[in-house]
């Protein structure tokens, strides 16, 4: 399978957003680029932040698109065409909330849930065929109340949890631009012994 050229973090832009559920993408590439010491800039062409990292001899862009959350695939659509990166060499990072907080699951296709970032970016590259890492923030019971609940905080102890799922997710890094992907599946979806 190839590689992952392009990980984008789902979030929108703003600090009256920063500390809300549906920026966990966005705290999945800052804390990439903070350990690679990497400078995420603003980019016009790509309608985001973006950075180039480098690990064990693979290259990636990290993208964090400013565009909010309803038009991300405006951002990811840009990017890829520019650098000719395939759906399948493209890592979304969301909030999901149909797993509870603590749990992050990677997968490649699927629909969009009901997530409006990833039904623009669906509608931009013109199919679903890309991998997702999917961070559990759990669900408020009603449909009305997804809109309420993803722009607010978590609670701390779901916060804790959450932040919890982010740092079991992110030594698989290697392991994705290497496009091993049957292996960082094991990897995060197996459970550690009580």
């Amino acid at each position: 399978m190839p590689p992952i050229r392009l990980i984008v973090g789902l979030g929108n832009p703003g600090r009256e957003y920063e500390d809300t559920r549906h920026n966990a993408g966005f705290w999945w590439v800052d804390r990439i680029a903070a350990a690679r010491g990497a400078s995420l800039n603003p980019d016009r062409k790509f309608h985001g932040l973006a950075a180039r990292i480098h690990l064990s001899g693979h290259e990636a862009w990290l993208l964090k698109p400013v565009t909010f959350m309803n038009r991300s695939g405006q951002a990811v659509g840009a990017l890829a065409a520019f650098y000719k990166i395939s759906p399948e060499e493209i890592l979304v990072i969301h909030d999901e909330l149909d797993l509870p907080p603590g749990e992050a699951r990677l997968k490649k296709g699927g629909g969009h849930g009901g997530h409006n970032g990833l039904r623009d970016i669906i509608a931009h590259l013109g199919t679903p065929d890309f991998w997702r890492l999917r961070l559990g923030i759990g669900h408020p019971g009603g449909k009305s109340q997804v809109a309420d609940f993803v722009l607010h905080p978590a609670r701390r102890e779901e916060q804790e949890l959450i932040d919890a799922a982010v740092d079991k997710s992110l030594p698989l890094l290697p392991q994705l631009l290497a496009g091993e992907f049957p292996a960082a599946m094991l990897r995060l979806h197996t459970k550690a012994p009580k």
